[in-house]
C-alpha cells in the first residue's frame, strides 16, 4: 500500500473519531468522550509528526559504518 494512502487513510479515520467524539459532546455525554481523549490527542500528535517528519530535509552527513562483533570487531 502507497504511504500516500495510508497516511489519507488515517486522517480520514482520525476525523471520524472526533466527529463522534463531536457529536456525543453535542448531545451531552461527555462522560464517554472523557477516558478517549487522551488517546484522541496522542493519535493527532502522531499523525502530526508524521506529516511534519515527511516535510523535514534529512541531512546530508552519513555517519560511518561501525562494525559489530558478529562482524569480527575486536
Amino acid at each position: 500500500m502507497d504511504a500516500r494512502k495510508i497516511v489519507i487513510a488515517v486522517v480520514l479515520v482520525t476525523m471520524v473519531v472526533f466527529g463522534w467524539g463531536m457529536g456525543m459532546t453535542v448531545m451531552g455525554h461527555e462522560a464517554v468522550i472523557a477516558p478517549l481523549a487522551p488517546a484522541l490527542g496522542l493519535t493527532v500528535q502522531q499523525v502530526l509528526r508524521t506529516l511534519c517528519s515527511r516535510n523535514a530535509s534529512a541531512s546530508a552527513h552519513r555517519a560511518a559504518a561501525v562494525r559489530d562483533k558478529e562482524d569480527g570487531a575486536p
